[in-house]
């Protein structure tokens, strides 16, 4: 018996069966650091049509977790898709680096009582050391971007470009100083943004208080009886005691019926559908006297339940009548929205509104009973005090859901501070307001998911004036002087801004809290107050589109600073896309972004949020030290980001398990490629064999659809694509058919190099396909591929080497997908049949097929060739009626019978075939394999 294994093409590459990508991997950021690859995709795409997608900035506190690791993933992906189409796709990352948090770290590790200017300094050498952290970490997930010139809230220009945009709105007329009722944070001691506010349970008192009437005709009138024949009074209900000192109003709603209810020795006015609940409430019986719709209650005076003042009537359409309230609403203007603007709609000035609770949340000390308290101490004795006068009429502890701050989980509260607002409502030179323009911008944005929409558009248009002020050091100042005597901003304000801008640019924001205002005022500074305040972090990250696409990074198009996307998770509609949209409306007229991408939050496999206390947590820096950056990529791209993104080490060992497939593909694609020069041995696509000729196309046309879904952000679908063609198209189908044609038949053959000709194509796309997903194999996959090279994958484009069959092709695509349903169906049976011991493998069988005219038409086209495609010794096709006498296994339109195969196997190519043994100078060979030795003619293929 010789040994025939030197006469055989064997497969062999250097690329490594596993992957170890927590070692390769950082020495391949190494590499593209070396090579200063996002340099070379700037230098090399310049004049290409560009794609900016601005870089939402993260804050500069803290280590990463795994929703910015999802965050920058998505980014890259999309970032290096765009370039693989061609596009200049440039990525400045950025980060968000003044604000409370930082301030407030600042404060914990040195003290509360630092020199204003010295803890500046070192609120920015904290960010600056957790931007390092950050950057690290962002790099290490293979993310490629402008890593040496980020851009950066804190940078001078970026502080200095700051106030230039503010300055535009401000010359556009949107700012304005006012008094109006802000979420306010005790812990903070400043107001906060929307997006600052989330909601939580909390525990409150809802009490029911009575305000006895101080003008009985009127309320007698109101109700068409001559006198009142008790002392009568109105009921509120509220979970705020703390705001009854602060009481200056009530609110009923003009249509709604209103009853008098005598309970005994007095009336009680009540909403008409809720005298039984709330008798019940207060356990009492009564009868009604008559009712009333409120607009007749309009104005009519009643006193307040603790202090010597009235409290009249105001009709509000926003008053509610539901159980377990009265119908009435006590409004207190310093501490809700609507009672604020209901009150001045009636005419109560700024001066005359009550507001006793100072900003760390305690009561002033001249306020009687309550005063120097805190305010969530003093709510029992608020109800102690109200019982005591004889006007609490219930009491009980409820849990509802209650505004508190995003950074301190503490309760806010409205609160009527004077603040600089950017007004929704005012209109710019074009006559629009800003809630208008904002609102028309969003029709012209693209939403992926869909849904964004709908929730931007509902936030916009309910929203009320932005408070853009803050009461903190660490902030890009608000460069303002107001009239001592008149208050009115100095009227070269857009001016002056412009002079304190070029300081900044210089120094920073301390160049303002260091100026003496005679330095641009001269005589005039002794009229004039310095305004302190800060701006809000969101004005921070809402004006980058100013600076960074404008002027630092000049990312913009021809007609003007505008990104093509922004990508940021869900709670970014009321955040950054929401500031960024107000900004870019207010100052160039439009958004900055012609569309949005939203993500969701990530969660573990039951659902859950992450918690350190659950234990579920899911670090991604111990994800690329254990499984690799390229698996946490590669499960951000499986994942619908669109929803929550479930994620955990069970989670992630499935993914890897993935990965290993599309290795392991690439892995037998290039080691069937030694030997292969393309430039010397490539088949043009005419000459090669069908089967080869079919995969080609196959991989043109998942091309196609590969290019469609990075288009659209549908990364699932690249994902499934990939993963279907690497497991159906080529695993279950295309090389497990080439194996015997490309180990057994001669070295230089047509055969052989028609299938390294399409592996060569369909291993040059993949590698471009899964870069932007997974980078770091696609390196190594790219490198490995015979041909000349260019330093990395992630500077190529799509692959543009994949022909396509013609309509007219007799071995076409349909005809292709019917032969692989029948072998799909043919190894059933073979599994069958090994299984029940009748054969050992595929090759060791013959297999008749009982097909249809057609079918039977379409499989003789391969004539001999189709044993090679079913992995069998023989086939023999038969009518499909023959098959109802056989022993057969029924398939749709196909019967199946396996037989062993009664010839003697082929030592070469291990087929069983009657001819093995017919030559006596290689008894042990099949004459297919004499013909394929090195000094043979060789074997002709056609097919397969």
């Amino acid at each position: 018996m010789s040994d025939y294994k030197h006469t055989l093409n064997l497969p062999e590459t250097d690329f490594p069966m596993r992957g170890m990508l927590p070692k390769r991997e950082p020495e391949r950021v190494a590499q593209w650091e070396r090579l200063d690859l996002n340099q070379r995709l700037r230098d090399e795409r310049r004049g290409r049509e560009s794609f900016v997608l601005h870089d939402g900035p993260p804050y500069a506190n803290g280590s990463i977790h795994i929703g910015h690791a999802v965050n920058k993933i998505l980014k890259d992906i999309i970032v290096k898709s765009k370039s693989l189409a061609g596009f200049d796709a440039p990525y400045v990352p950025g980060w968000d680096c003044h604000g409370l948090p930082i301030e407030h770290k600042v404060e914990t590790t040195h003290g509360k009582h630092l020199d204003p200017e010295e803890a500046r300094g070192l609120c920015r050498e904290y960010a600056t050391e957790q931007i390092h952290g950050q950057m690290s970490d962002f790099i290490r997930l293979g993310v490629i971007g402008d890593w040496k010139h980020p851009y950066k809230t804190m940078d001078f220009a970026n502080e200095a470009g700051e106030i230039r945009a503010l300055a535009e709105m401000v010359k556009g007329g949107y700012v304005f100083k006012g008094l109006k009722p802000v979420n306010w944070c005790f812990d903070c001691g400043s107001a906060l943004a929307e997006a600052e506010v989330e909601y939580q349970d909390k525990q409150s008192d809802a009490i029911d208080v009575a305000f006895p009437c101080a003008d009985d005709d009127k309320l007698a009138a109101a109700f068409g009886l001559g006198q009142l024949p008790k002392p009568a009074a109105i009921v509120i209900w509220t979970t705020t005691p703390w705001t009854i000192p602060a009481n200056q109003a009530l609110n009923v709603h003009p249509e709604f019926d209103y009853a008098l209810v005598d309970v005994g020795q007095r009336l009680l006015v009540l909403a008409a559908d809720l005298v039984e609940s709330c008798l019940e409430r207060f356990g009492l019986s009564g009868e009604v006297v008559a009712t009333a719709k409120g607009a007749s209650l309009d104005l009519i005076d009643f006193r307040h339940p603790l202090y010597d003042r009235l409290s009249p009537v105001y009709l509000a359409d926003y008053v509610e009548s539901e159980v377990g309230s009265t119908g009435i609403v006590h409004s207190a203007p310093a501490y809700g929205v609507d009672d604020f603007n209901t009150c001045r709609a009636h005419g109560m000035s700024f001066d005359e509104m009550l507001n006793p609770v100072q900003g760390n949340g305690v009561y002033a000390d001249d306020l009687p009973f309550f005063g120097g308290q805190m305010i969530w101490k003093a709510n029992p004795q608020i109800v102690e005090k109200l019982a005591e006068v004889g006007t609490l009429m219930a009491h009980k502890t409820i849990t509802h859901s209650y505004m508190h701050c995003w950074r301190h989980k503490t309760p806010v509260i409205y609160r009527a501070t004077a603040q600089w607002f950017v007004g929704m409502d005012l209109k710019g030179h074009d006559g629009k307001t800003l809630r208008q323009r904002a609102l028309e911008g969003i029709e012209a944005t693209q939403f992926t998911p869909a849904w964004g929409k709908a929730r931007l558009h509902s936030m916009i248009a309910n929203r009320p004036d932005w408070c853009i002020s803050r009461q903190r050091n660490w902030g890009v100042p608000i460069p303002f002087f107001l009239h001592k005597a008149s208050g009115e901003l100095h009227p070269r304000t857009v001016e002056l801004m412009e002079e304190v801008a070029q300081r900044v640019e210089k120094e920073g924001i301390d160049a303002w809290f260091r100026l003496d205002a005679t330095e641009l005022l001269g005589d005039e500074a002794a009229d004039y107050d310095k305004v302190t305040d800060t701006l809000d972090v969101w004005f921070d990250s809402g004006t980058t589109h100013w600076h960074v696409l404008r002027d630092s990074h000049q990312l913009g198009h021809a007609e003007g600073p505008r990104a093509d996307l922004y990508l940021e998770g869900s709670d970014q509609h009321r955040g950054w896309f929401h500031s960024s949209l107000l900004t870019g409306c207010a100052i160039d007229g439009h958004p900055p972004y012609r569309g949005l991408l939203t993500h969701g939050f990530t969660v573990d496999a039951q659902g859950r949020k992450m918690s350190k206390s659950m234990g579920n947590v899911v670090a991604p820096q111990e994800v690329m030290d254990k499984l690799g950056a390229d698996i946490l990529r590669l499960w951000v791209a499986s994942t619908d980001y669109s929803g929550e993104m479930a994620v955990s080490d069970e989670i992630l060992k499935r993914t890897a398990d993935v990965y290993r497939r599309i290795r392991n593909t690439a892995r037998f694609l290039l080691s069937n490629l030694n030997g292969f020069d393309p430039e010397r041995d490539a088949v043009a696509f005419d000459d090669m064999l069908a089967l080869d000729q079919w995969v080609v196309d196959r991989a043109a046309q998942l091309q196609a659809r590969i290019q469609t879904a990075y288009d659209e952000y549908r990364f699932l679908d690249v994902y499934q694509q990939v993963h279907t063609f690497c497991s159906r198209e080529l695993g279950g189908f295309y090389l497990d058919v080439i194996k015997d044609r490309q180990y057994t038949t001669q070295t230089d053959s047509l055969a052989r190099r028609s299938c390294q000709t399409a592996l060569y194509h369909v291993v040059e796309a993949l590698a471009r396909w899964v870069a932007p997903i997974l980078s770091f194999t696609a390196e190594e996959i790219y490198e490995h591929i015979p041909g000349p090279r260019v330093d990395s994958v992630l500077l190529e484009e799509y692959y543009t080497g994949l022909d396509t069959l013609a309509d007219d092709t007799p071995l076409g695509r349909e005809v292709w997908e019917q032969i692989l349903e029948v072998k799909q169906a043919v190894n059933k049976c073979l599994e069958d049949a090994r299984n029940a011991k009748q054969i050992k493998s595929g090759l060791a069988a013959e297999v008749t097929l009982y097909v249809d005219d057609r079918l039977r038409q379409t499989l003789a086209n391969l004539g001999d060739e189709l044993r090679f495609v079913l992995l069998t010794s023989d086939v023999h096709l038969a009518p499909l009626s023959d098959g109802a006498a056989a022993e057969a296994t029924e398939l749709g339109n196909l019967k199946v019978a396996v037989a062993a195969s009664e010839h003697s196997k082929c030592d070469r190519c291990w087929h069983h075939r009657e001819d093995v043994g017919s030559h006596p100078e290689h008894p042990d060979l099949c004459g297919r394999c004499i013909s394929n030795l090195p000094d043979g003619p060789g074997e002709t293929r056609r097919y397969a």
